[in-house]
């Protein structure tokens, strides 16, 4: 667990290689002590997902200020740098557990979002560089990308969604999206297999 202070806040915030969760409290603050435990036991399952910290009202003033922290317990969920989502007062363990799971998974498809957006862009301008498109179904390009992205979960790269991956690498490698045989396919029957680029 981390002890934030007006001196330390904003580097750790922005080092922080994943979200970071802060409990602000008081010491005059008798709910703080209610709430502070079920956070620590709640963080100890969640240690991959963020970093629990606490920050005292009294060694953080001037951030307290800045984040019009006026109320506390107040629990707030920092994403790359930002205040994303929080709560105030004191809550049940498994309230405190499905409120934190609803901001992971608001932060998690925001990011995944953000992904396929960065995707789909990199596609497009491979597309046009070599002479045909993205397929104009969005929904359909969409699917496809969460396929690749699963695959590269899965198996550790972006194969193709729509040919059997057979878990040898060797074997493998042609079928990592843009695939070997798409710009054959592409000229023969004016899509690629998966249908990702067309003519």
């Amino acid at each position: 667990m981390l002890n934030l202070t007006d001196e330390n806040f904003e580097k750790e915030i922005q080092e922080a290689d994943k979200p970071v969760l802060v409990d602000f409290w008081a010491q005059w603050c008798m709910p703080c002590f209610v709430l502070t435990p079920i956070l620590e036991k709640v963080a100890q399952d969640y240690q991959d997902k963020f970093i629990f910290s606490k920050a005292n009202l009294d060694d953080i003033p001037i951030v307290a200020q800045r984040l019009g922290i006026e109320q506390v317990p107040m629990v707030i969920l920092f994403v790359e740098r930002k205040p994303v989502s929080g709560f105030v007062g004191v809550r049940p363990e498994p309230i405190v557990r499905e409120i934190l799971n609803k901001m992971l998974k608001d932060v998690s498809e925001k990011e995944q979002i953000e992904e396929i957006e960065k995707i789909i862009q990199g596609y497009q301008e491979y597309a046009e560089k070599n002479g045909f498109k993205l397929n104009p179904d969005r929904e359909a390009v969409e699917r496809l990308i969460k396929g690749l992205l699963a695959n590269e979960k899965k198996y550790g790269d972006r194969y193709c969604p729509c040919r059997r991956i057979t878990g040898n690498k060797e074997e493998d490698k042609p079928k990592i999206c843009p695939c070997i045989w798409h710009k054959e396919e592409i000229k023969r029957d004016g899509h690629c297999f998966c249908g990702l680029f067309v003519k």
